[in-house]
C-alpha cells in the first residue's frame, strides 16, 4: 500500500476510528489527519467564543496534543469523536476564561507579606504559655484529656465525640466541664485575658 493509499483511507475514516487507532496504536498518520479536520475548527470556535487569535492558536494547539494524550479515554459508546473533541476544547475554553478572570496577585497584599519576627519577651511569653498549658492537660485524668483533645484538637462536637468514644453525651459533657475547672484552676483567671490579648 503506497502512502497515497493509506492516506486515502484514513481520509475515508470516521473520527472515532481514528481516535481509536490513537489510542490503540499510537498512529501519527491517524493524528495527523485528525489534525488537518480539527486543528482550524477548534481555532475558529475558539475565536467565535472571544479568544483572541494568538491565544486561540495556542489553546486549539493544546487541545491537539490532550487528544493525543487522552485518545485512550474515548469511548464511542459514549459520544462521537467530534463531540469528545469539541467536548476538550469547550473545557479549555472555560478554563481560559476563569485564568482571564482571576485578579493578578497584588504584591502590596497584607497577605502576601510576611509576618514580623515576634520579639524576644514575646517569644519567651509564648514559650511559657505553651508550657503551661502542656503541664495544665498533663494534669487532667486521660479519660478528660482525650475529650478535649477530640473537642479542641480534632474539632468534635459533643454528640460526635460521645460517639466516636462510645460514651453517653452526658458524661463527654461532665468530663469536659471538670476538665475546663482543673485548667483555670492550674492557669489561673488571667490566663484567659492574656491569651486573648496576645
Amino acid at each position: 500500500m503506497t502512502q497515497a493509499d493509506l492516506e486515502q483511507d484514513l481520509a475515508a475514516e470516521s473520527e472515532d476510528a481514528l481516535l481509536v487507532r490513537i489510542a490503540t496504536a499510537e498512529d501519527r498518520a491517524a493524528f495527523a489527519e485528525l489534525f488537518g479536520r480539527f486543528a482550524g475548527r477548534i481555532k475558529a470556535f475558539l475565536i467565535k467564543s472571544g479568544s483572541p487569535p494568538e491565544i486561540a492558536e495556542d489553546v486549539a494547539q493544546d487541545v491537539m496534543v490532550t487528544i493525543w494524550r487522552k485518545s485512550g479515554s474515548f469511548d464511542p459508546e459514549k459520544a462521537s469523536g467530534a463531540t469528545w473533541i469539541y467536548t476538550i476544547a469547550r473545557n479549555r475554553r472555560i478554563d481560559l476564561i476563569r485564568r482571564q478572570k482571576r485578579p493578578e496577585p497584588d504584591p502590596e497584599d497584607p497577605a502576601f507579606r510576611p509576618e514580623p519576627e515576634a520579639s524576644p519577651e514575646s517569644s519567651l511569653s509564648a514559650s511559657r504559655r505553651d508550657e503551661a498549658v502542656r503541664s495544665a492537660l498533663a494534669s487532667l485524668t486521660e479519660d478528660q484529656r482525650e475529650v478535649v483533645q477530640l473537642a479542641f484538637f480534632s474539632g468534635l462536637s459533643h454528640g460526635e465525640i460521645a460517639e466516636r468514644l462510645d460514651t453517653p453525651l452526658g458524661t463527654v459533657k461532665s468530663r469536659l466541664r471538670l476538665s475546663f475547672a482543673r485548667l483555670r484552676s492550674e492557669l489561673g483567671s488571667g490566663f484567659q485575658d492574656e491569651l486573648l490579648g496576645d
